[in-house]
């Protein structure tokens, strides 16, 4: 609205398709706006995490079927990437089943001993990016969509061999 001395102001202009009669239906307008970056970050996760372009189906159900297993994987990373910002000093079990995130802490800390407390969502959430290619150095900000597609294949991976060795539980089923 103010721009700095000499410099023309920007003007912004939101075009759509449909209708607006009123100021309550132009904020409305702007709300929906406002959730398209979440839309394509959920499409780049199918498109560049799934791959989902490469797969090349030509019937419309298998594809159907193709884009029911992808939408809840990019959902998931989606999910797991808007929720580490949001409350970051969450107890990472608000996401990750317990096995998931001891399997995840073990391979990231190279160790088989479990801590006293649980991670953090920001911690294990990073702790997936360091799987999947994430360095976590200084400047390199929070782990993208694409870490997080990589780290959560191989956490899948790791939680199935951490179930499968690890002593077997004493309690009663």
């Amino acid at each position: 609205p103010q721009p700095p001395t000499g410099v023309e102001p920007i003007e912004w202009m939101l075009l759509t398709t449909v209708a607006v009669t009123s100021t309550q239906e132009a904020l409305e307008r702007l709300d929906w706006y406002a959730c398209r970056w979440g839309i394509e970050v959920w499409h780049k996760i199918l498109k560049s995490g799934c791959k989902i372009e490469v797969r090349q189906l030509k019937d419309a159900e298998n594809i159907r079927r193709l884009l029911v297993v992808y939408s809840v994987i990019a959902w998931r990373i989606l999910y797991a990437t808007l929720l580490a910002r949001v409350v970051p000093e969450a107890p990472c079990s608000v996401l990750f089943e317990l096995e998931e995130w001891q399997a995840l802490y073990c391979a990231v800390k190279k160790t088989n001993l479990l801590p006293q407390k649980e991670p953090t969502l920001r911690e294990a959430i990073r702790m997936v990016g360091q799987l999947g290619g994430f360095l976590g150095r200084k400047g390199d900000g929070e782990p993208g969509v694409k870490a997080l597609w990589n780290g959560f294949q191989r956490l899948e991976d790791l939680t199935l061999m951490f179930k499968l060795l690890r002593p077997p539980s004493t309690e009663a089923n």
